[in-house]
């Protein structure tokens, strides 16, 4: 059963549409991912299931009791949803020590002192703070922080997390911590957090679920693997994806009795699964290929053509490398490179197992599974 359910959410402002007829079920339980660029209506989405904006249209439902009807003039206060918050800037009073950082939320509902000390205690503890009580955020670095927001918002006991690009501001070898520090505190508490963020790195390590939305509509739901495998359209398979997706118009034609991608630089022969496609009904199509699954050679292999290397730059573990196909320019990510330099004519081809196919017209993708 959904613990939070959203049916035809519409936000304006003007003429403009920040939320464009949103619809999306959160699982109990889920680390729900709300992901795209700026301005894609991700924050008003979370903010409206907050209760801090009322939509313009549709319902938002916690489980069975709803909560913000359009239609019907209600809106649930934030005070009585049971969700807490953990914001951008993590929103702590300064003039207050750790400890009554965390206890605010207990002290507003009046809570016993004993009470109160215990949970804070135990909060603290759990997320490796407790040392850290009689300070002031001044004291504390960003990681510190971040750590007593959260502790805040858990100490709620709230049934619902909403979470508001809550790493953006940590160094980049602090995030990769607190990620993992909040897929442990997800999956010790097994309550649903609903996460919005921009960074795809983050979205794709951490969700059981993402959203991608998109000038307030969401263009596609999934798990991370499937989002990062079968992009619905152009637009996800552009955005999910460092470096981007390989993009090369093409159009179908039929040759020898079989289906082949003429991409300019060459006469790409579709793989067997992809023979049944219909030539008539999609004429102009963009072939989609992930960098990884650019395939270079120094010698000829089934399926390839010539290349020049472009680019050559070493990120660490991998290598990105530039290749000028014909004027067009392909990425190609490798783990490690042998006797290659810039300006050298090599051999490239593509996974036929991972190719995808775009409509230019629609830009949806023909053989999207999701």
């Amino acid at each position: 059963m959904p613990n939070v359910k959203i049916r035809n959410l519409v936000k304006k402002y003007g003429d403009i549409y920040a939320l464009d007829k949103i619809n999306l079920d959160i699982d109990d339980g889920e680390l729900f991912i709300l992901l795209g660029p700026s301005g894609c209506g991700k924050t008003t989405t979370l903010f409206s299931i907050a209760g801090l904006i009322k939509p313009d249209q549709g319902e938002i439902w916690f489980g069975d009791q709803l909560i913000t009807s359009a239609e019907r003039n209600y809106i649930e206060r934030p005070q009585e949803r049971n969700i807490a918050m953990v914001f951008q800037d993590y929103a702590i009073y300064p003039h207050m020590t750790v400890f009554k950082n965390i206890a605010f939320p207990l002290q507003i509902i009046n809570l016993s002192r004993e009470e109160i000390k215990k949970r804070v205690f135990e909060t603290a503890k759990s997320l490796g703070i407790e040392k850290l009580l009689e300070r002031k955020p001044k004291q504390l670095s960003g990681g510190q922080r971040q750590r007593v927001a959260l502790a805040r918002a858990i100490v709620r006991e709230p049934n619902v997390f909403l979470m508001d690009e809550p790493l953006s501001n940590l160094d980049a070898k602090l995030r990769v911590f607190a990620r993992a520090e909040l897929k442990r505190l997800h999956k010790k508490l097994g309550i649903t957090f609903i996460y919005v963020t921009h960074d795809q790195i983050e979205a794709l390590s951490m969700g059981t679920t993402i959203a991608i939305l998109n000038n307030g509509k969401i263009e596609q739901v999934g798990e991370p693997d499937v989002i990062y495998n079968s992009p619905k359209n152009l637009f996800v398979a552009g955005f999910i994806g460092s470096p981007p997706m390989n993009m090369l118009d093409g159009s179908l034609k039929k040759e020898n009795g079989s289906l082949h991608l003429d991409l300019g630089f060459t006469d790409y022969k579709l793989p067997n699964d992809m023979q049944k496609l219909n030539e008539g009904k999609y004429k102009e199509i963009i072939l989609g290929i992930r960098p990884e699954d650019v395939l270079i050679s120094k010698e000829a292999v089934n399926k390839s053509f010539r290349a020049t290397i472009d680019i050559i730059e070493p990120m660490g573990r991998e290598i990105e490398i530039h290749l000028d196909v014909g004027g067009k320019s392909i990425i190609c990510v490798v783990r490690k490179i042998e006797n290659l330099e810039i300006g050298e004519e090599i051999y490239m081809t593509f996974n036929d197992k991972k190719i995808h196919l775009f409509d230019k017209n629609t830009e949806e993708n023909i053989f999207a599974i999701n």
